[in-house]
């Protein structure tokens, strides 16, 4: 079964074709990154307008990619739930017109459960359940996956997102857009015990997550140095803040895979690319006997990939839309 995915969630225009929910036969990424860096973060209105532009050439792309024509593609699947409004319309107006076209079945899914099916990519044999950290820039879950479609968040962030923190980080300090790569590179050149930032409610017993104290804990940082004239040690405030993050969501990520009894551990989503995030997890999940997995580089970010794998269990298991699909910036999960 072939299935064309969509999404346009945020910034980046993603169209892929995708067999049988795991055999990725192309994944095109459309970036905006030139756009938006001169912001120092993404701009919803143009990147709506940029999604209208590019759209149609990347499904031609994915389907030339894939070696197939639109005839050939058996399901529409497309992100029309969580993300920037104007964005997500733009790729559901375009998977209507297409399913539309073409005659072909569509299927409307979240955006951040299709996070959690990238690692069935190259993770098939995934078991159920267990406990998936997904982690970007626009949301923050510690979720239970019991199984295909069932869900229970056990936590979420209660204002700035791990990923959302890393990027203002990265402006506050000068580094460019995206901040996530940028601050998780140059502090492999600091000291991460240069400066004393707070473990956000680590010391709480629930499951969520807050980083809007830790971002003005360095701004603070940032401004007591320059009131004394002094240089910043920018290598050491991008380890420190960085070390504090990952410490927060690797610590209840375990403390909660632990208490549920799991035996595999998931991270999905931008951050999940995050080179001491996926080193800290990998020894904390081989001290306790447990399985670690997370998508490759290219499925970390916003992609149709993931869209499309989503899609294929979903229509598996019953779901449809119809060409009265709407686009819906938030939405619950499951």
């Amino acid at each position: 079964m072939l299935v064309l995915g969509i999404d346009t969630a945020c910034d980046d225009t993603s169209v892929a074709v995708v067999e049988d929910g795991s055999n990725m036969r192309s994944n095109i990424i459309w970036s905006q990154q030139k756009v938006h860096a001169r912001f120092g973060g993404v701009v919803p209105e143009l990147a709506a307008r940029r999604h209208v532009e590019v759209i149609t050439e990347v499904v031609r792309e994915a389907l030339a990619g894939a070696g197939v024509t639109l005839d050939k593609i058996d399901l529409i699947g497309v992100n029309c739930k969580a993300g920037l409004l104007r964005s997500v319309i733009v790729g559901v107006s375009a998977a209507k017109a297409l399913a539309f076209a073409a005659g072909k079945p569509l299927l409307g899914v979240h955006h951040i459960e299709g996070h959690i099916y990238s690692n069935l990519l190259r993770h098939p044999d995934l078991e159920f359940p267990h406990v998936c950290l997904t982690v970007s820039g626009g949301h923050n879950l510690l979720v239970y996956v019991a199984g295909h479609g069932q869900y229970e968040i056990l936590g979420r962030t209660l204002d700035d997102a791990a990923g959302e923190a890393f990027d203002k980080v990265a402006k506050l300090l000068g580094l460019g857009f995206p901040g996530g790569p940028i601050v998780d590179r140059l502090a492999s050149e600091g000291d991460p015990a240069a400066f004393v930032f707070p473990r956000p409610m680590l010391d709480q017993p629930n499951y969520n997550f807050s980083f809007s104290g830790l971002k003005t804990a360095v701004v603070h940082a940032v401004r007591d140095l320059q009131q004394k004239g002094q240089a910043l040690p920018v290598a050491d405030l991008a380890a420190s803040f960085q070390a504090a993050v990952i410490e927060t969501l690797a610590s209840k990520t375990m403390r909660a895979a632990r208490e549920r009894g799991v035996r595999t551990v998931a991270l999905a989503g931008g951050v999940s690319a995050n080179s001491l995030l996926r080193r800290v997890m990998a020894e904390e999940t081989r001290r306790a006997g447990m399985r670690l997995v997370y998508p490759e580089l290219a499925l970390c970010t916003d992609n149709g990939a993931m869209i499309a794998c989503l899609a294929y269990h979903k229509y598996r298991q019953g779901a449809r839309s119809g060409l009265d699909l709407n686009a819906l910036p938030n939405a619950p999960l499951g």
